[in-house]
């Protein structure tokens, strides 16, 4: 069986190496899988893409598309035109997507159009928010997939209400703990841990990256104010030195 791995974005490559792992180890046990890994290049950037790989151990993708940035049709649209490109020549027994980025969708359309297969690793998430664009890239890649991997029950059951029978849903769970899990031997306490006094169970982490978030200032102010009033323990937010100057 030939399978395309598709990974386009930080979140992708987290998701995809417990998927290599387990056909590696498919392979050593006499099922003859192979497969071919798509960099779509939506993350480009060293600390996006390539530091990903390396600490993960990802094989080098066979190749990458270099689709780049721009807004979410331009990027949908040039990923679509190199994976169909790519896709044409080397045909597939099965396009394997994950998680919710312009690349999971934009590679759905063009397999399913090509009359190949798709399996959604992560199928099934809804958050019901239209006006994000990973909730439309979701919608539109599980409306068209053949097979899904699921994290949860209620994603299965999100799925279910659209109509998609239990024979192609598969509840495997989150292959981001599995990264974790495999990864865990790699965790070194970082400066900051004794430079602020840090105590174990008693500090937040804080991620933020949603445009709706971070891209008004005044909201994006008001949002931490809540969060460092709110929080009664320290907060590390990690942040490029560069935009710490605009806070």
């Amino acid at each position: 069986m030939k399978i395309t791995l598709i990974a386009g974005a930080r979140p992708n490559f987290m998701k995809i190496g417990p998927i290599i792992k387990e056909i590696g180890l498919a392979n050593r046990e006499g099922i003859d899988i192979l497969y071919r890994l798509v960099h779509t290049g939506q993350h480009y950037d060293t600390k996006l893409s390539k530091v990903f790989f390396e600490e993960l151990e990802i094989p080098e993708p066979d190749v990458n598309l270099g689709a780049g940035s721009g807004t979410q049709a331009e990027q949908t649209a040039k990923i679509m035109v190199e994976f169909e490109r790519d896709l044409l020549a080397n045909p597939t027994d099965l396009v394997v997507v994950v998680g919710d980025v312009n690349s999971t969708m934009a590679c759905t359309i063009v397999a399913k159009k090509l009359n190949t297969k798709v399996a959604h690793v992560e199928g099934g998430i809804r958050s019901w928010d239209l006006s994000m664009p990973e909730e439309i890239n979701r919608m539109a890649t599980d409306a068209l997939a053949d097979y899904f991997f699921t994290t949860s029950k209620v994603a299965n059951n999100n799925l279910r209400k659209t109509g998609v029978s239990d024979d192609r849903i598969f509840f495997v769970g989150n292959t981001m703990i599995d990264s974790l899990l495999t990864n865990l031997t790699k965790i070194r306490k970082p400066n900051l841990w004794d430079e602020n006094g840090l105590e174990k169970k008693n500090y937040l982490v804080l991620t933020l990256h949603r445009p709706s978030n971070v891209d008004d200032f005044e909201n994006f102010d008001k949002l931490i104010n809540t969060i460092d009033n709110s929080a009664g323990m320290p907060i590390i937010f990690p942040v490029p030195s560069t935009y710490t100057k605009e806070l």
